[in-house]
């Protein structure tokens, strides 16, 4: 196996904490912040949002500029994760954060004046316990927030005590300037709803305040009426505006920065010889530049070269440039590991003859008389004809509707093309190929945005907050309750995992491998739903023929949905004239278009992953 040639090691997704750590240029970024907040400390209070989407460096920048801000004496730091509390937990653990900092002498005054206030005198009694040892702290500050809910006027009172305490805190006599203390919150956008009402409630509400000032870390776009926060009334979206005084959007990394960082990774991984240069250069661009994407992608390789015994004969950089395929070309990968039978050809071998094809068919020169044999060849195999000499771009056009939907851009684009013609050049790499053919490993999904923290979420099925949870939520069972599928395939076995998944969803499933028995059980019972393949055996439209009979003699005029490895600009036109869905290409697809049939609103779907269709 690979391990067994060289040492390979995991990357964690720990946040930079350190200047010396720091490989994409955050540093200066950093320490402009913390100077800002330092010359801010007399505007105290604001809020500043760190604004970027998931694994873009927030946390990083965050932990920056808290070291910056260390060197500096006069101010003092908290740390509070809001992914960590729900609710009105958040609120709670937000303002006791803070309130631990404040000096001891200054809770013991604060309760002495406040000792005529029977509430507030039991919170500041409380947090003083708090503050002077740990024995029978909880419980006291659970009777404290319990009754803090009591009333508003409660609430108030220690409004007015936390402005006391900060103010106090803040103008001690024995700093100069004044003291300040920044808090910074992180994962905000990470959270449910509720949770963050509950922290931007403790900012705005309880802790707005001279002295503090609020650093968040969040992506804005996420919280927005569109996102996370979508149900919230008018006058708490005005409530939201009002959080942030001002944002700092993190630039996305240069193109440099982030190939010395897919360096840096490398070396850490034990992976820095495997990754030429068009390989870096097209995991900088495939990865959107996003650090935690490059981390994972590089940790998937670390796993897949380590414990798939399916690489053992073939060296390592046929296992990365397969993973790379399959994690940013994942309807190329599901064609090239589809199994025999299943739209016959070699997707691979298509590709590359379509490259080539392409090539002589929009050369301004006509086709040499040696390419003619191979251009016509490809063409007539799917019923194209065509004057070579006069009528080239049309025969271009007419083929690209007979061939997979992604080939056109793919064939442009020279990341893939470098990556597949490398992985072609490798020794063995026919081997590999079938070795894929017969049972290629499960997609990985590599996320877009921010996955699920339990189950990693593809990115068609994210969403954020309280609507992403509801989704990241298996479908309730009995779902499909009541509905009946006949699915017509001649190879059903490719199709089981999705069959029982379906049934565990309350549908009924029978299965037809050729016309004549679809028909028979059309005629005992009228399907819901029929899901169809559309080549079998040597008929490549055996499917579309059948589904136009059924429409012609009106023996069913249902929903239809055709499930085949290839989708084809052709494919989707015949489709569409027999009034069928869709033409679905993977599983996820197919789920989505079965809960349209049946109006089921959508989730990502919890089968496993599905055999090739065809």
């Amino acid at each position: 196996m690979v391990a067994s040639r060289q040492r390979l090691a995991l990357l964690n997704d720990e946040p930079v904490d350190t200047a010396g750590a720091d490989l994409l240029g955050s540093g200066q970024a950093a320490r402009q912040l913390a100077d800002l907040l330092i010359s801010s400390r007399c505007s105290t209070p604001f809020t500043l949002a760190v604004d970027a989407g998931w694994g873009m460096g927030k946390s990083s920048l965050m932990r920056l500029v808290d070291a910056e801000l260390a060197t500096v004496p006069e101010v003092h730091t908290v740390w509070y994760n809001a992914w960590t509390s729900t609710g009105a937990d958040a609120l709670e653990g937000l303002i006791k954060s803070v309130l631990m900092r404040f000096d001891r002498r200054l809770l013991r005054r604060a309760l002495h004046r406040a000792s005529e206030q029977r509430a507030l005198l039991r919170v500041l009694r409380a947090l003083v316990t708090v503050v002077a040892g740990p024995l029978g702290a909880a419980g006291l500050v659970n009777e404290l927030w319990s009754n803090l809910s009591v009333n508003s006027q409660a609430r108030n009172e220690m409004r007015d005590a936390i402005r006391d305490l900060a103010q106090e805190w803040a103008e001690n006599a024995e700093y100069s300037p004044r003291r300040m203390l920044v808090v910074f919150i992180d994962d905000l956008d990470r959270c449910p709803e509720e949770t963050v009402l509950a922290v931007c409630e403790a900012v705005k509400v309880y802790l707005d305040v001279p002295g503090l000032a609020f650093v968040i870390g969040c992506d804005r776009s996420a919280m927005g009426p569109s996102g996370l926060l979508r149900d919230l009334s008018p006058a708490g979206a005005v409530f939201m505006e009002k959080i942030f005084q001002t944002s700092y959007r993190i630039p996305v990394a240069g193109v440099q920065g982030v190939r010395e960082y897919i360096g840096w990774c490398a070396r850490t991984a034990g992976i820095e010889r495997l990754l030429d240069e068009p390989l870096v250069a097209l995991l900088a661009e495939r990865s959107a530049r996003n650090p935690r994407r490059i981390k994972r992608l590089v940790n998937g390789f670390v796993l897949e070269a380590t414990l798939n015994p399916m690489w053992a004969d073939h060296p390592p950089e046929a296992v990365i440039r397969t993973l790379l395929i399959q994690y940013f070309y994942v309807d190329f990968y599901r064609m090239m590991t589809s199994p025999p039978g299943a739209d016959a050809g070699d997707v691979i071998a298509d590709f590359c003859t379509y490259r080539r094809v392409r090539t002589l068919l929009r050369a301004p020169e006509a086709v040499p008389e040696e390419e003619r044999p191979l251009v016509n060849a490809f063409l007539e195999q799917r019923d194209v004809t065509a004057d070579l000499l006069n009528d080239r771009r049309a025969a271009l056009h007419r083929l690209e509707r007979e061939l997979p939907t992604v080939f056109p851009d793919m064939v442009a684009d020279p990341g893939f093309n470098s990556l597949l013609d490398g992985l072609l050049g490798l020794p063995r790499s026919g081997e590999l190929v079938r070795r894929l053919r017969e049972g290629g490993p499960a997609l990985v999904t590599l996320p877009q945005r921010e996955p699920d923290p339990e189950t990693e979420l593809t990115p068609g099925s994210y969403e954020v907050g309280r609507a992403r949870a509801r989704a990241s939520e298996p479908p309730a069972a009995g779902s499909l309750a009541g509905r009946t599928i006949l699915w017509v395939d001649d190879h059903p076995e490719n199709n089981a995992s999705l069959a029982a998944w379906f049934r565990r969803q309350g549908a009924t499933v029978e299965t037809a491998v050729d016309s004549r028995s679809a028909d028979a059980a059309i005629a005992v019972r009228t399907p819901s739903l029929v899901i169809s393949d559309i080549a079998r055996g040597t008929d490549g439209r055996a499917g579309f023929t059948h589904v136009e009979a059924l429409r012609r003699d009106e023996r069913y005029t249902g929903p239809v949905i055709f499930y085949a490895g290839r989708v084809t600009p052709v494919r989707l036109g015949t489709a569409h004239q027999l009034g069928a869905l869709g033409v679905a290409a993977d599983g996820d697809a197919l789920v989505r278009l079965v809960r349209s049939a049946f109006a089921v609103p959508p989730a990502p779907p919890a089968h496993p992953s599905a055999a090739r269709p065809r």
